[in-house]
Protein backbone atom coordinates (compact mmCIF):
# COMPACT_ATOMS: atom_id res chain seq x y z
CA UNK A 1 0.00 0.00 0.00
CA UNK A 2 2.90 2.33 0.42
CA UNK A 3 4.50 1.93 -2.71
CA UNK A 4 1.55 2.32 -4.00
CA UNK A 5 0.36 5.67 -2.86
CA UNK A 6 4.28 6.84 -2.89
CA UNK A 7 3.85 5.91 -7.12
CA UNK A 8 -0.03 7.63 -6.92
CA UNK A 9 1.66 10.92 -5.50
CA UNK A 10 4.82 10.39 -8.12
CA UNK A 11 2.01 10.30 -11.21
CA UNK A 12 -0.24 13.27 -9.74
CA UNK A 13 3.23 15.49 -9.80
CA UNK A 14 4.38 14.41 -12.95
CA UNK A 15 0.66 14.85 -14.39
CA UNK A 16 0.66 18.64 -12.35
CA UNK A 17 4.41 18.90 -13.90
CA UNK A 18 3.11 18.03 -17.67
CA UNK A 19 -0.11 20.90 -17.18
CA UNK A 20 2.02 23.39 -16.07
CA UNK A 21 1.02 25.60 -18.90
CA UNK A 22 -1.40 27.85 -18.76
CA UNK A 23 -4.66 26.52 -18.73
CA UNK A 24 -7.38 28.49 -20.16
CA UNK A 25 -10.73 27.46 -21.39
CA UNK A 26 -11.75 28.63 -24.97
CA UNK A 27 -14.48 31.20 -23.22
CA UNK A 28 -13.89 32.61 -20.06
CA UNK A 29 -16.59 30.74 -17.55
CA UNK A 30 -17.11 32.73 -14.10
CA UNK A 31 -15.64 31.43 -11.14
CA UNK A 32 -18.10 29.86 -8.63
CA UNK A 33 -18.93 31.38 -5.40
CA UNK A 34 -16.85 30.26 -2.15
CA UNK A 35 -18.09 27.76 -0.55
CA UNK A 36 -17.68 28.10 3.31
CA UNK A 37 -19.52 31.33 5.13
CA UNK A 38 -18.95 30.13 8.23
CA UNK A 39 -16.34 32.05 10.24
CA UNK A 40 -14.95 28.89 11.62
CA UNK A 41 -14.03 27.97 8.30
CA UNK A 42 -11.78 30.96 7.35
CA UNK A 43 -8.28 32.01 8.89
CA UNK A 44 -6.61 35.48 8.81
CA UNK A 45 -10.27 36.96 7.59
CA UNK A 46 -14.23 37.18 8.11
CA UNK A 47 -15.71 34.95 5.52
CA UNK A 48 -15.05 36.28 1.90
CA UNK A 49 -17.36 35.87 -1.04
CA UNK A 50 -16.42 36.56 -4.47
CA UNK A 51 -19.69 38.50 -4.86
CA UNK A 52 -18.06 41.12 -2.40
CA UNK A 53 -14.46 40.51 -4.31
CA UNK A 54 -16.03 42.30 -7.40
CA UNK A 55 -13.78 44.90 -8.98
CA UNK A 56 -10.95 42.87 -7.71
CA UNK A 57 -8.80 40.60 -9.33
CA UNK A 58 -8.70 37.50 -7.09
CA UNK A 59 -5.68 35.35 -6.92
CA UNK A 60 -6.90 31.40 -5.45
CA UNK A 61 -4.67 29.02 -4.24
CA UNK A 62 -5.41 25.36 -3.95
CA UNK A 63 -3.26 24.01 -1.44
CA UNK A 64 -2.38 21.66 1.67
CA UNK A 65 0.29 22.18 4.40
CA UNK A 66 2.02 19.06 3.79
CA UNK A 67 2.06 19.38 0.27
CA UNK A 68 5.68 19.83 -0.41
CA UNK A 69 4.53 21.44 -3.82
CA UNK A 70 2.50 23.93 -2.02
CA UNK A 71 5.37 24.24 0.51
CA UNK A 72 7.78 25.41 -1.92
CA UNK A 73 5.58 27.82 -3.63
CA UNK A 74 4.48 29.45 -0.20
CA UNK A 75 7.56 32.18 -1.12
CA UNK A 76 5.96 33.55 -4.25
CA UNK A 77 2.39 33.44 -2.53
CA UNK A 78 3.75 35.63 0.06
CA UNK A 79 5.84 37.46 -2.56
CA UNK A 80 3.06 38.25 -4.68
CA UNK A 81 0.59 38.97 -1.68
CA UNK A 82 2.69 41.24 -0.12
CA UNK A 83 3.46 43.03 -3.58
CA UNK A 84 0.58 42.78 -5.56
CA UNK A 85 -2.18 43.57 -2.15
CA UNK A 86 -2.07 47.71 -2.34
CA UNK A 87 -2.44 47.46 -6.05
CA UNK A 88 -6.25 45.68 -5.49
CA UNK A 89 -4.84 42.21 -5.58
CA UNK A 90 -6.80 39.68 -3.13
CA UNK A 91 -5.94 36.58 -2.40
CA UNK A 92 -8.01 33.49 -1.17
CA UNK A 93 -6.24 30.47 -0.47
CA UNK A 94 -8.16 27.79 -0.34
CA UNK A 95 -6.50 24.63 2.03
CA UNK A 96 -7.79 21.08 0.99
CA UNK A 97 -6.68 18.55 2.82
CA UNK A 98 -4.78 15.53 1.22
CA UNK A 99 -4.17 13.70 4.50
CA UNK A 100 -6.21 12.61 7.81
CA UNK A 101 -4.22 14.99 9.81
CA UNK A 102 -4.53 17.95 7.46
CA UNK A 103 -8.76 17.89 8.00
CA UNK A 104 -8.10 18.94 11.80
CA UNK A 105 -8.93 22.65 12.06
CA UNK A 106 -6.62 23.32 14.72
CA UNK A 107 -3.94 21.65 12.46
CA UNK A 108 -4.23 23.75 10.03
CA UNK A 109 -4.42 27.13 11.86
CA UNK A 110 -1.10 26.15 13.78
CA UNK A 111 0.21 25.38 9.97
CA UNK A 112 -0.73 28.82 9.19
CA UNK A 113 0.93 30.61 12.13
CA UNK A 114 4.35 28.53 11.95
CA UNK A 115 4.64 28.97 7.78
CA UNK A 116 3.78 32.81 8.52
CA UNK A 117 0.73 33.11 6.17
CA UNK A 118 -0.86 36.35 7.38
CA UNK A 119 -3.61 36.45 3.88
CA UNK A 120 -7.13 34.73 4.06
CA UNK A 121 -7.68 31.31 3.93
CA UNK A 122 -10.49 29.28 4.09
CA UNK A 123 -10.81 25.57 4.64
CA UNK A 124 -12.41 23.44 2.27
CA UNK A 125 -12.43 20.33 4.66
CA UNK A 126 -15.58 18.80 2.12
CA UNK A 127 -13.64 19.50 -0.95
CA UNK A 128 -17.05 21.53 -2.06
CA UNK A 129 -14.87 24.37 -3.65
CA UNK A 130 -12.22 21.81 -4.77
CA UNK A 131 -15.07 20.09 -6.90
CA UNK A 132 -17.00 23.87 -7.71
CA UNK A 133 -13.51 24.82 -9.45
CA UNK A 134 -13.23 21.49 -10.86
CA UNK A 135 -9.75 22.00 -9.97
CA UNK A 136 -7.38 18.32 -9.75
CA UNK A 137 -4.15 19.38 -8.68
CA UNK A 138 -2.68 20.95 -5.64
CA UNK A 139 -0.63 23.89 -5.81
CA UNK A 140 -3.08 25.13 -8.26
CA UNK A 141 -3.69 28.93 -8.83
CA UNK A 142 -6.69 30.31 -10.28
CA UNK A 143 -6.42 34.11 -11.81
CA UNK A 144 -10.01 35.87 -11.47
CA UNK A 145 -10.51 38.93 -12.77
CA UNK A 146 -12.18 41.72 -11.84
CA UNK A 147 -15.97 40.68 -13.72
CA UNK A 148 -15.53 37.34 -11.40
CA UNK A 149 -14.47 35.01 -14.74
CA UNK A 150 -11.44 32.82 -14.38
CA UNK A 151 -8.80 34.30 -16.69
CA UNK A 152 -6.21 32.00 -16.45
CA UNK A 153 -4.88 28.32 -14.30
CA UNK A 154 -1.10 27.59 -13.50
CA UNK A 155 -1.06 23.84 -11.98
CA UNK A 156 2.53 23.33 -9.51
CA UNK A 157 4.94 25.00 -7.86
CA UNK A 158 5.61 28.72 -8.84
CA UNK A 159 8.94 30.06 -7.58
CA UNK A 160 10.05 33.81 -7.45
CA UNK A 161 11.60 35.33 -11.15
CA UNK A 162 11.12 32.26 -12.87
CA UNK A 163 9.84 32.38 -16.33
CA UNK A 164 6.51 30.53 -16.26
CA UNK A 165 5.46 32.58 -13.27
CA UNK A 166 6.75 35.90 -14.27
CA UNK A 167 4.66 35.06 -17.69
CA UNK A 168 1.39 34.44 -14.54
CA UNK A 169 2.55 37.58 -12.98
CA UNK A 170 2.42 39.77 -15.91
CA UNK A 171 -1.34 37.96 -16.50
CA UNK A 172 -2.13 39.01 -12.92
CA UNK A 173 -0.91 43.03 -13.27
CA UNK A 174 -2.71 43.30 -16.69
CA UNK A 175 -5.96 41.66 -15.15
CA UNK A 176 -5.24 44.55 -12.25
CA UNK A 177 -5.12 47.20 -14.66
CA UNK A 178 -7.99 46.67 -16.51
CA UNK A 179 -11.40 48.60 -15.89
CA UNK A 180 -14.20 46.93 -14.24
Amino acid sequence: MHVSRTLVKMMVVVAALAASATVQSAAPRVAPELTHLSQDDWVNSAPLTLAKLRGHAVLVEFWTFDCINCLNSLAWMKSIAQRKAHDGLAIVSVHTPELSHERVPENVRNAIRKLGIDYPVMLDRDFSYWNAMSNQYWPAFYLIDKNGEVRSLRVGELHVGERRTLEFEREIEKTLQERF
